[in-house]
């Protein structure tokens, strides 16, 4: 879909622009002019001419990994832990390289400090993971979470794979936003369709707007600015049914999913931006960490809460399903930021 994340607008500069007469002049116009190259943006390039173009076709580890750098800042039993790309530090004399350092070491150095084991699972996951030792999984949602029915969670690489948006907001909003415990993952999962169901709908106005600047008028001026509103948990709870659109939901779910620690989560997971440049859409990836036979996996899968949230707006959920579930061949990544 093609939308975008620009800035918000000056209150002067919305007067005389209404969302019914964006809606009534974007149906005209796309019909009339922009139909042809709206219809080519938002639903082609998913495979049909070609594989590698859609998440199931897709080289995807590479992709997922382009932007993951691993990092790690941690106090564990009073003791800061941190870990780069080249090494694991204890303190502020001790350190361990990946590329040097061993299992054992890192076990004593463990022992020393008294970190609850903890410094050795960082390090010997860590040293997998730079060292290319290591397979991804691609899941459906419930494959997903099925998946960890074996194996043994490992929950300090997942607090290093964490990059943005990492204990941000209030717990407690979250719980509230969702009508879950965050703990539950698999749960927070459906909550947060239930509460973007309840608190949002998708801003079909904004979209309007966009597909007005991107296909008729080329961006020569910016019409989405106009249509864009706070949507922070709390401004959403606040304000039932605000218009969102795919980023916002992206950058919600992620602060969502990692509201707590891994320590203190069902399963352990970071969150991660899926971009979409060919279509202008963003959905969100999850990606835990496990242990199966000594063998370090990465099991991985996708959620869309934008299809979520307007397949209930538009009331199809009982025709198309309830939309969630990204990991097909309606869904490509050009980019995954962490």
């Amino acid at each position: 879909m093609s939308e975008d994340g620009s800035s918000g607008a000056n209150a002067s500069d919305n007067e005389g622009i209404t969302r019914r007469r964006v809606l009534l002049a974007g149906g005209t116009s796309l019909a009339a002019i922009g139909g042809g190259r709206a219809l080519y943006n938002t639903t082609l390039g998913y495979g049909q001419f070609g594989r590698g173009t859609n998440l199931e076709a897709q080289d995807l580890p590479s992709v997922v990994t382009e932007h993951l750098s691993p990092r790690y800042d941690e106090e564990i039993e009073g003791t800061q832990v941190q870990a780069d790309g080249n090494a694991v530090f204890v303190g502020e004399t001790d350190w361990l390289t990946f590329d040097e350092g061993t299992s054992r070491e890192a076990a004593e150095l463990d022992a020393e400090f008294g970190l609850d084991d903890r410094l050795r699972s960082l390090f010997d996951d860590l040293s997998a993971f730079h060292a290319g030792e290591y397979t991804f999984e691609f899941h459906q949602p419930s494959g997903f979470f099925d998946r960890f029915d074996d194996g043994e969670p490992r929950r300090e690489v997942v607090t290093a794979i964490r990059r943005y948006a990492d204990r941000t907001v209030d717990p407690a909003i979250v719980e509230q936003f969702t009508g879950t415990d965050p703990s539950d993952v698999a749960e927070l999962v459906a909550g947060l369709t239930e509460g973007f169901r309840k608190h949002t709908s998708y801003d079909v106005p904004r979209y309007l707007a966009g597909s007005i600047e991107d296909n008729v008028i080329f961006g020569a001026a910016d019409l989405r600015e106009h249509f864009e509103d706070d949507v922070t948990f709390e401004a959403l709870l606040e304000s039932e049914g605000t218009g969102i659109f795919c980023w916002e939901l992206v950058y919600r779910s992620i602060e969502g999913f990692q509201a707590l620690r891994p320590t203190r989560q069902s399963i352990p997971v970071a969150a991660c931006y899926v971009s979409d440049r060919r279509h202008k859409h963003a959905f969100t990836g999850l990606l835990s960490a496990l242990r199966v036979d000594g063998e370090l996996r990465l099991p991985m899968t996708f959620l869309d809460y934008t299809h979520s949230t307007l397949y209930d707006d538009v009331r199809v959920t009982r025709i198309l399903g309830e939309g969630l579930a990204a990991y097909d061949d309606g869904h490509r990544a050009d980019e995954v930021y962490w």
